[in-house]
C-alpha cells in the first residue's frame, strides 16, 4: 500500500499560486509586445534610411559620371539615370578604349516599407518597382515619374517615430 503523507518539505505549488505565476508572467508579456513591436519599427526605419542613401548616392554617382563625360548625354538629357535597374546593369564608360562598364549598385534594395502595404504578389515584385520615383522635371511636392530617376520615395503613407511619411523622407 502506497501512503500519500506528505512532510511540509516535499509540498507543491497549490492552485492560486500557479494562478498568481501565469498571469504575473501574461502582464510581463502584454508589456514587452509593444517594445517588440517599437524594436522591429526602429529597424525598418533605419534599413528605410540606409536604402535611400545607397540609391541617392548612387543617382547622384552617375549624373557626376555625365557631367565627367564617362557616360554619353543627349542634348536633352536631364544626366539622371534613365532607369533605377541602370545602376545595377551598369553603363559603357565612353572614356574608357576598351569600353568597361561603370556599376553603381551591386543590388537594388527593396523599399522596407513595401511589405506593410498590401499589394498582390508582393514576394515577386522587382525591387525598382518598390520605390516611388521622381524625374528631373517634377517638384518635390508632387514628385511624379519621368524620362530618368531624380530620386526616389518609399510608397508607404504611414508616419514614422519621427512624425514624418515615410514618402517624405
Amino acid at each position: 500500500m502506497f501512503h500519500f503523507n506528505q512532510s511540509p518539505h516535499q509540498r507543491g505549488f497549490t492552485l492560486i499560486e500557479l494562478m498568481i505565476v501565469v498571469a504575473i508572467m501574461a502582464v510581463l508579456a502584454t508589456a514587452a509586445m509593444p517594445l517588440r513591436e517599437l524594436a522591429v519599427k526602429r529597424e525598418k526605419e533605419h534599413d528605410l534610411r540606409v536604402a535611400l542613401r545607397q540609391i541617392r548616392n548612387a543617382i547622384d554617382a552617375y549624373k557626376q559620371a555625365v557631367d565627367d563625360g564617362h557616360i554619353e548625354k543627349a542634348a536633352d538629357d536631364s544626366g539622371y539615370p534613365p532607369t533605377l535597374e541602370d545602376l545595377v546593369i551598369g553603363v559603357p564608360d565612353i572614356k574608357n578604349t576598351e569600353k568597361k562598364m561603370i556599376y553603381f549598385l551591386r543590388r537594388l534594395p527593396r523599399d522596407p516599407m513595401f511589405e506593410a502595404l498590401d499589394v498582390a504578389g508582393i514576394e515577386e515584385t522587382p525591387a525598382a518597382d518598390t520605390w516611388g520615383k521622381r524625374s528631373y522635371e517634377s517638384s518635390a511636392e508632387n514628385p511624379q515619374e519621368g524620362e530618368d530617376v531624380f530620386d526616389v520615395y518609399s510608397l508607404s503613407e504611414a508616419t514614422g517615430l519621427n512624425g514624418i511619411e515615410y514618402n517624405k523622407w
